[in-house]
This record gives C-alpha cells, sequence and structure tokens, in this order.
C-alpha cells in the first residue's frame, strides 16, 4: 500500500470517528500521536514523528471500510497498524546498485572540488572547522547523537547548533563555488 499524504477529507472523517466532538477528536487525535511517537523512539527508530504519520495516514485511509463496524477505543487500532509499519521497516531491503564510475572529465571536477574544498576549509576559524566536519559525519540515529553531543559540549542548544552548521555551510559553498569559477568550472551561484 502506498504511503499518501493524508487529504483534508479524509483527516475530517478520522476526526468524526475518534470522537462527534470535534475539540475532544482533536485532543485524542495529539494524544494519539504522541503515544504514536514515544511508541516508535521505544522501537528504535530513526524517524520516530514520520513513522507516526505514516500509521495516522494509513489508519485515516482505512477509516471509511471500519467506521461502520470497528467496535472499542481507537487507540488500539492505530497501534496495531503501527507495529504493522514497525514490521515493514525491519524487512531487509535490497541493496542499491552501485554508482556508475564519473566520465573522465567529471573525475577532474570533483578532484578540482575536493581541492577547492580543502582551501576553503582551511580559511575557517578552528571552532567553524570542527563544527563542520562533526555536523555532517555518520548517518542516521549516530548522526542525531553526534549532533547533541556537539551541541552539549559547544554550550548551546541543538537549534543553535542547526543555524550554525548552516551559515557556516553557506560560507563553504561560496567559496568552493569561487575556486571552482577560478578554475574554469561553471557552478552554483
Amino acid at each position: 500500500m502506498k504511503d499518501s499524504k493524508l487529504t483534508p477529507e479524509l483527516f475530517d472523517q478520522l476526526l468524526d470517528w475518534l470522537n462527534p466532538d470535534r475539540g475532544q477528536a482533536a485532543e485524542e487525535y495529539e494524544n494519539i500521536r504522541r503515544r504514536l511517537i514515544k511508541y516508535f523512539i521505544c522501537r528504535g527508530s530513526t524517524e520516530p514523528e514520520v513513522d507516526a504519520d505514516k500509521t495516522i495516514d494509513r489508519v485515516a485511509r482505512k477509516v471509511p471500510e471500519v467506521r461502520d463496524t470497528y467496535v472499542g477505543a481507537r487507540a488500539p487500532y492505530f497501534y496495531k497498524v503501527a507495529s504493522l509499519i514497525w514490521l515493514e521497516g525491519l524487512r531487509p531491503r535490497p541493496l542499491p546498485l552501485p554508482p556508475q564510475p564519473l566520465p573522465l572529465e567529471d573525475q577532474a571536477e570533483l578532484e578540482q572540488r575536493h581541492q577547492c574544498l580543502d582551501q576553503c576549509m582551511k580559511t575557517l576559524p578552528q571552532d567553524s572547522q570542527e563544527i563542520v566536519i562533526q555536523y555532517y559525519q555518520q548517518d542516521k540515529r549516530a548522526k542525531i547523537d553526534r549532533r547533541k553531543l556537539l551541541a552539549e559540549r559547544s554550550g548551546i542548544t541543538l537549534n543553535a547548533l542547526r543555524i550554525r552548521a548552516f551559515r557556516v555551510r553557506a560560507i563553504l559553498q561560496e567559496c568552493v563555488f569561487a575556486c571552482m569559477r577560478q578554475h574554469g568550472y561553471e557552478i552554483g551561484s
């Protein structure tokens, strides 16, 4: 089943199914969503909010089929769907094919881009170099954990770290683009 986004009509049907009173339905929706996020966090999901929203989307698409026959509390229905989504995430996925080798002219451009990046990194203050290197290391959960640790060590909030990393990256990008243009490559603004 594809995971399309929730339409306003399906969302209204979902709220009506949760509770005929719109205020209570909205409160129940928020409680269920919050508990679904906790459910996925406890299972080690790298994107608990996305998984919770995927669960809600699937339930909303099923509401037209089950609203007249389903009896009982609504939350357990959401948890059952969440468990199925969790199990889907555990399925082994086929490995993607390795990328094709770059043509020789692209190899030269890539090599030049790396040289420009190295040059531009040296122009940054030491703390900015450390932030950009550590901020973009790792994948998934390890990246999240590393960023939290980096923010704590820097004595700033995670959001402040994001802003700082974005600014350093923007400076680096402009420097790399300028360097590439100096070497005859047309990239960037």
